[in-house]
């Protein structure tokens, strides 16, 4: 039996061969999980386990329970989204799953979607098991790695049909401003392409509010937003996501995910209602430690003479390392027992730099920036 043939020309994740070379040694402080340390908020895991006990173990609506959707329309009000829970909501497993069925239903096959990077690992093999041909469009540190207009037209994404996009990003931290989102959109509209923006790290942000390109003038029509629970409300088990969209994209969407998942796992929406109505000052609490490590790590790095970039989104830095970033990661973890992840697994525009990820706790988060310090130091 052969894979077929998209399959075998996506290589293995490069996050996931740091991992197992962590895994192979006890003493690894590990920065290279995108995960939170934290627990789902108290409320959220008694919702669950009430809605066991009480046997709501099974399926629910194809696009998910109503009142979750509801509940989520009006959560999306703060950043100024305004969407139908009937016609315009979809409940996945997770953001991931999200993204691969829209992917899956509106990329036809040899269709062109851009993907600025670095960027998160899924998206180009998401591009491609639908069929996709994926056009790096790289950013840079000099610009914040934001997105540009002048960096999509120099990269040919006037002839894309579509643009992947990720802001607060993974692995950078980045976060785009108003008025640099605004030339995205006014990109995207002269060239006619849809977009898929994954805002999972939406809650995720320092020193100013997070904004949609959704929100811009002739942007609602042609894009599709990812969010869900995995980050700001620390439920990356439970399997969460959603979509906000047209009726049509959405419609879409659902005819793959009610072939193929058919519903979200019943256990985390119940778990999702009750953290959309009463876990709001535990995301805040998880928030503003967050920005505390943030502000530890970006400040010790300086102190090693590491450029990097004020981030100021998700909960990653991503600090210059030379050229050789495979290297300086692997060295990093047989000398000092630290993981962390080289830039160039995530794209053009990321070699040269590695991911450290604050989603740890202070303790540890301390002795691997002066094992880091010792390392470098040390070169």
């Amino acid at each position: 039996m052969k894979p077929a043939d998209r399959v075998q020309q996506v290589p293995p994740s490069g996050i996931r061969r740091f991992f197992e070379l962590a895994e192979e040694r006890d003493d690894v402080i590990s920065l290279g999980v995108g995960e939170p340390d934290f627990s789902a908020p108290w409320a959220a895991r008694t919702a669950a386990i009430d809605a066991l006990e009480r046997g709501k173990t099974s399926y629910t609506a194809n696009r998910g329970r109503r009142d979750l959707r509801m509940a989520i329309a009006d959560h999306v009000e703060r950043y100024d989204l305004d969407y139908d829970p009937d016609e315009e909501i979809l409940v996945t497993a997770g953001a991931s799953e999200a993204i691969d069925v829209a992917m899956r239903a509106l990329v036809n096959p040899g269709d062109t979607v851009a993907v600025h990077q670095p960027s998160y690992i899924s998206y180009v093999p998401g591009v491609v098991f639908a069929g996709g041909e994926p056009l790096a469009v790289p950013t840079r540190a000099e610009n914040g790695f934001a997105l540009t207009y002048d960096a999509l037209e120099a990269a040919g994404a006037a002839d894309a049909d579509a643009l992947m996009l990720c802001y607060p990003n993974n692995p950078t931290g980045a976060t785009m401003s108003a008025d640099q989102l605004a030339d995205v959109a006014e990109f995207v509209r002269e060239h006619d392409l849809f977009v898929l923006s994954d805002e999972i790290y939406a809650a995720l942000t320092y020193g100013g509010d997070h904004t949609s390109i959704s929100t811009f003038p002739g942007m609602r029509e042609r894009t599709v937003v990812f969010n869900g629970f995995s980050k700001a409300y620390a439920m990356t088990g439970l399997r969460l996501g959603y979509a906000l969209g047209p009726a049509d994209a959405i419609a879409a969407m659902n005819r793959i995910h009610q072939y193929s998942m058919l519903s979200a796992p019943v256990t985390a929406q119940y778990a999702a209602l009750e953290a959309l109505r009463s876990c709001g000052d535990s995301v805040r609490e998880m928030h503003d430690e967050y920005n505390r490590r943030r502000r530890f790590v970006l400040s010790r790095f300086e102190e090693m003479d590491l450029d990097c970039f004020e981030a100021s989104g998700a909960f990653y830095a991503f600090p210059a390392c030379g050229d050789d970033d495979e290297a300086f990661a692997e060295e990093l973890l047989e000398e000092q027992g630290v993981a962390v992840v080289p830039g160039s697994a995530f794209g053009e525009g990321g070699a040269g730099h590695f991911r450290a990820s604050y989603a740890t706790g202070m303790a540890e988060l301390r002795e691997a920036m002066n094992r880091i310090e010792t390392f470098v130091r040390g070169r």
